[in-house]
């Protein structure tokens, strides 16, 4: 069933979908991430959204973690580079008492100074613990490469450092200046009727105005030199990430990109280069490629990790494969066939509710619209082999790649 869009009068748009699950999933999206942070602030929006969760001004934080949970639903939140989101999963019975929750968070927490103290170090142990999985962290340090002089390029938890000086009057002030209800999306999936959506955001989501300026900071980062780094990181294996910059949400070439990366590094066990350098040579356990796009600029990574010895190897068969895709052309059947497997796996990724909730809620964010299957089926199918060998030069030729060692 076709998505249905609706916007308040104070701009918070809303998309409801309509199945025939008795379960109902929501999210509020809010259009500020870590990129919207000053440098001294960093990890500040990060923050934010685990204090949504330690109070407001009607509900206590044990009373916020038991309101869905009483009921057997789940609350849980995410912060990413550029959005954070509220999202729950609950019998379409309790979807009132989980849209009223998910506005008492965002518009009514109260951020308390003791709870804030607690929290700071929760988080500093996560930033502990994310330090001790290189195969997670190297992807921070290649971005502040990547990204260098850019908030792009800065930690979504922050640091130690960074999260001492936030204040509880210090996060009201950043609520208060960004927070606002035209940089927000609600999304919603379950067995209820548009009409009775509307009303119930209209209800708990209407009373607040869109009242503050956009005082986001996000500006195109700088352009960046290729770099080529290694780092002491005294671990078993070497790890390595390979990149470049690449295409925003509103390029045209971001669906051939997607396309190139599927078949280059992703999920899928016949991957080229799982199939190349796992498969055939037995060099890695785990090799993926990777697209990330942001509202002006984006990032294509290939990642691995192998035995230090074998380090040459990899590099080798990895550039080989990368010159192949960058000087011959996809056949009829070849490209028939990787534009079916990434086909299929975006309908199996869309039959899950939650996470066509959240895809919707996203789209609607970025685009101000929701596109169907079948529209991205069309782009999808219209990409030509010429029209992928160009994008392949541009983002993935030897010349134009960085490299992050961890040795």
């Amino acid at each position: 069933m076709d998505a249905t869009i609706f916007i308040l009068p104070n701009g918070l748009r809303f998309v409801h979908r309509r199945t025939l699950s008795p379960v109902a999933h929501c999210g509020l999206h809010i259009n500020i991430g870590t990129r919207d942070e000053q440098l001294a602030e960093n990890g500040i929006v990060h923050l934010i959204e685990h204090m949504f969760f330690k109070g407001t001004s009607k509900r206590s934080a044990y009373h916020i973690n038991n309101r869905l949970e009483n009921v057997g639903g789940e609350l849980n939140a995410f912060t990413t580079k550029e959005e954070t989101v509220l999202h729950a999963t609950v019998l379409k019975s309790d979807i009132e008492k989980t849209i009223e929750l998910i506005a008492d968070m965002a518009f009514r927490s109260t951020f308390p100074e003791k709870e804030l103290v607690k929290e700071k170090e929760v988080i500093i142990d996560e930033i502990n613990s994310y330090k001790d999985n290189p195969s997670e962290l190297i992807f921070d340090d290649f971005d502040e490469l990547l990204f260098a002089a850019s908030p792009l390029g800065r930690p979504i938890l922050g640091t130690a450092e960074s999260l001492k000086n936030i204040s509880s009057d210090h996060i009201k002030t950043f609520t208060a200046q960004h927070y606002r209800t035209s940089q927000m999306v609600f999304s919603t999936i379950g067995k209820i009727s548009p009409k009775r959506i509307e009303q119930l955001i209209n209800k708990h989501f209407g009373e607040f105005e869109n009242t503050h300026a956009d005082n986001k900071l996000r500006q195109l980062p700088p352009d960046y030199k290729i770099f080529q780094v290694e780092k002491e990181r005294n671990t078993f294996q070497a790890h390595c990430v390979m990149g470049n910059r690449a295409y925003s949400f509103n390029d045209k070439k971001r669906i051939g990109l997607a396309l190139l990366t599927n078949y280059l590094g992703g999920p899928a066990a016949n991957s080229r280069l799982n199939t190349l350098l796992r498969e055939k040579y037995g060099l890695v356990y785990t090799i993926e490629a990777n697209y990330t796009p942001y509202c002006d600029c984006g990032s294509a990574t290939i990642y691995f990790g192998t035995d230090k010895g074998n380090l040459d190897q990899c590099f080798d068969l990895i550039y080989k494969e990368l010159t192949l895709v960058c000087t011959k052309l996809f056949g009829t059947a070849q490209l028939h066939r990787i534009k079916k497997q990434l086909l299929g796996q975006l309908s199996i990724s869309s039959d899950n509710a939650e996470s066509q909730m959240l895809s919707q809620g996203k789209s609607l964010t970025v685009y101000n619209s929701v596109e169907t299957f079948e529209q991205l089926k069309a782009k999808i199918d219209a990409l030509s082999a010429m029209e992928l060998q160009e994008i392949a030069n541009e983002i993935f030729s030897k010349d134009k790649l960085s490299t992050l060692i961890y040795k």
